[in-house]
């Protein structure tokens, strides 16, 4: 791929809702099923210029509604190593809540393998250890079981679902990306030298803390988890306590890279 190609690509992808030039460490923000980039800007904010966030825009949605969706884990990982294989050269922690988390997992499986790359560290949200399973079928469902999915998590504005343009509009990436988290399957393989935060909702149905806890099964580093009150999205209702334990795993992932290993 041309350099013109990919930073065209990457346009598509990335965006960065403020500025950080001078950040010691870059956060790449992958977003839950549905999700898109301007999810995280919240975030974004909160952060500061410490931190560079890079959150993702997959297809399908918002500015990119037009293209295809992408329903496997396979072919968003494929296209993700694309786009941040320019920036694997600086310090980099990934950050997945649902979907995302299983995103920013294989994304660094991969990276790991493939480019011998050590991120920093990987922080999970809102989803069970690749090492536990469940039987789901949302992305089987008529529409309005796809719907009925999202607002029993709470993820999307329930006055914005009886919009029917809006529904038109969110069901064709919705699908997909439940296909692509529910027919994903974990492969064996070595564990991750990064180290794991898990963050989950005390009450979120799609994980339990033994489910989290499992999470460390897929790493060699060093892992931590933190619960909130709330459920699969209590990041809405606890920006603050998310936000200071992110700047927390930061700070440890960087101390952590900077001493020596064993």
């Amino acid at each position: 791929m041309s350099d013109p190609e990919l930073q065209e690509l990457s346009g598509r992808w990335l965006r960065q809702y403020r500025p950080a030039p001078d950040a010691a460490v870059t956060l790449v923000a992958f977003p839950h099923a549905g999700g898109s980039a301007s999810y995280f800007q919240p975030l974004s904010a909160a952060l500061g210029p410490q931190t560079e966030v890079l959150c993702l825009q997959y297809p399908g949605r918002q500015d990119r509604r037009h293209e295809p969706c992408l329903d496997t884990v396979e072919a968003f990982v494929d296209a993700i190593c694309t786009v941040l294989g320019p920036r694997t050269g600086r310090p980099l922690v990934f950050f997945g809540h649902s979907m995302g988390a299983v995103l920013g997992y294989e994304t660094a499986r991969r990276l790991e393998a493939e480019r011998a790359v050590d991120l920093l560290g990987l922080i999970v949200s809102g989803r069970r250890s690749p090492t536990t399973t469940r039987h789901e079928t949302v992305h089987l469902r008529d529409d309005a079981g796809v719907i009925a999915e999202v607002q029993r998590l709470n993820g999307t504005d329930s006055a914005l679902l009886e919009d029917e343009d809006i529904r038109r509009m969110i069901l064709p990436c919705l699908r997909a990306d439940y296909t692509a988290v529910e027919t994903y399957a974990h492969r064996a393989g070595p564990p991750l030298r990064s180290p794991i935060t898990v963050l989950t909702g005390d009450a979120d149905p799609q994980v339990t803390r033994q489910e989290a806890e499992r999470w460390s099964e897929v790493t060699s580093g060093g892992f931590r988890l933190h619960s909130f009150p709330g459920g699969h999205f209590y990041l809405n209702s606890q920006q603050g306590p998310v936000t200071r334990a992110l700047t927390d795993s930061l700070t440890a992932f960087r101390t952590a890279a900077a001493s020596p290993r064993p």
